[in-house]
């Protein structure tokens, strides 16, 4: 797998932890589960973003070309 696709997952999976933690919060549970969904999420941003230099406008680009890439 290459950087973008790395970028992609793990920005995806960390916007679908965010409704995880707050409704845990809310409930007053601990967010066991989303918490660690966030570490993984932030893993592979972080070696996406040692493998290849990201600007904030490379971001959607690199979104196009994993679709892209899957849908043809």
């Amino acid at each position: 797998m290459d950087a973008d696709l790395y970028l992609v997952i793990g920005i995806v999976l960390g916007a679908l932890s965010l409704p995880s933690i707050v409704g845990a919060i809310s409930e007053g549970r601990a967010p066991r589960a989303a918490s660690i969904v966030i570490m993984v999420a932030g893993f592979m941003v972080v070696y996406a973003l040692q493998h290849r230099t990201y600007t904030i406008n490379d971001i959607p680009n690199a979104f196009v070309r994993v679709i892209g890439r899957y849908i043809n």
